[in-house]
């Protein structure tokens, strides 16, 4: 470490995270290499979070704790450790999920080692609540490809975005807007720094993503362990329900009218038109976005109905309660 400005900063966005936060944060204090700070942001949880956070601050000073006052949504409290962050490195971490003890030494050697990787990573396997191994995820993307179009087409592939807890050069997560709050808005975020540069998947087990009952995807995404293997392909009806996620990356959005495919699409589209390609380049991502999103139509159509529905009930309702007044 220089001074106080560590080469690694660790984010830790958490909420009501008591039942699995003691074991990730010894994870990450077991890490081999040690010049890092831990950023956790507290959204306003009522369990015991906040005793478990300032008790481990106290101990260990690489450690910061902070606390919002009320809860701010998913994307702003991924966006906040981020802002709080000082390190040439970055790295997002979840309350649930461990780490083998040479996980960020080997990222960081990595990117250490080639600057045109932005994001290094490692092959994922799932854990259950006791901490047992369940399956490997196994999904694999070709995001080390050379050419932007090709990094863009891979990371539009369907995943479960854990390249999201990899090591990252904060100068490359400052040039794209942060995580929104809107469904896949973690895989826009991806897809975004996969045009700027290259990710490397270490080919080593090192992260075990926890899967248990309480976490969003096994709430919104049920069958995301369908997911994990390359030679099935999904079906529209093992979707997320991004309507649930929108609310969950934004708890502003609860109660309010959502498109969330359209915002999705409409995120592509920008992706493309906001990043610093070449016309050839950006001809080529549309190419593949309409290759990917074909057949898909129907979930647009689908967002148009729910709105329609919605206005219709609300109709409705004030029709009944003027009659019932005139009456």
């Amino acid at each position: 470490m220089i001074g106080n400005q560590p080469r690694l900063s660790i984010g830790l966005p958490v909420y009501n995270g008591e039942k699995f936060l003691k074991e990730a944060i010894d994870s990450l204090l077991a890490q081999t290499f040690e010049d890092f700070e831990i950023i956790i942001s507290d959204n306003a949880s009522t369990d015991k979070t906040e005793e478990i956070c300032r008790a481990y601050a106290e101990q260990d000073q690489r450690i910061c704790y902070y606390r919002n006052d009320y809860n701010i949504g998913c994307a702003r409290n991924f966006d906040r450790v981020f802002k709080l962050s000082s390190g040439e490195y970055f790295k997002w971490a979840a309350y649930d999920d461990l780490h083998a003890p040479d996980f960020i030494k080997k990222c960081v050697d990595v990117l250490d080692q080639d600057p045109t990787i932005i994001l290094c990573h490692s092959q994922t396997y799932f854990i259950d609540e006791q901490g047992n191994f369940l399956q490997n995820y196994d999904i694999k993307l070709k995001a080390d490809a050379l050419k932007p179009q090709q990094r863009f087409n891979e990371l539009l592939t369907k995943h479960l975005c854990y390249q999201c807890y990899g090591v990252i050069r904060a100068s490359a997560l400052r040039k794209i807007p942060p995580m929104g709050g809107y469904g896949n808005a973690d895989g826009i975020l991806l897809l975004r720094l996969g045009i700027l540069g290259r990710f490397y998947e270490i080919p080593e087990y090192l992260f075990f993503a926890r899967s248990h009952p309480q976490q969003s995807m096994s709430m919104y995404f049920p069958n995301y362990l369908l997911f994990t293997n390359n030679s099935k392909k999904p079906s529209l009806s093992m979707l997320p329900d991004f309507y649930a996620y929108a609310v969950w990356f934004d708890s502003a959005k609860k109660g309010k009218i959502l498109l969330p495919h359209w915002r999705i699409f409409w995120e592509y589209i920008l992706s493309i038109c906001r990043s610093p390609l070449s016309l050839y380049e950006r001809l080529c991502c549309h190419i593949s976005l309409y290759q990917h999103l074909k057949g898909t139509q129907y979930l647009l159509l689908k967002d148009l109905l729910k709105v329609l529905q919605v206005l219709w009930k609300g109709w409705y309702k004030a029709s009944i309660k003027k009659t019932q007044v005139t009456l």
